[in-house]
C-alpha cells in the first residue's frame, strides 16, 4: 500500500525557488553583459562576423 510522503516545510521550498531564480537572473545578466560589450565593440573573448563576404561580385 503507498504511503503519502512527509509534507516539504515552506522554508525549504522557499529556498529551492530562490535558488532557481536566482540562476536565471545570472544568465540574463550574463548575456546582457556580452551584448552590450559586443555592440560597443569592447568585446575580447567572443568573436563574430561584421561583414558578408559576396562570393559573386569575385
Amino acid at each position: 500500500m503507498a504511503v503519502p510522503k512527509k509534507r516539504t516545510s515552506g522554508s525549504k521550498r522557499k529556498i529551492r525557488n530562490r535558488v532557481w531564480r536566482s540562476r536565471s537572473v545570472e544568465m540574463a545578466s550574463k548575456a546582457f553583459s556580452l551584448a552590450q560589450s559586443i555592440l560597443t565593440g569592447r568585446s575580447k573573448s567572443f568573436y563574430y562576423v561584421t561583414e558578408k563576404k559576396d562570393s559573386e561580385a569575385n
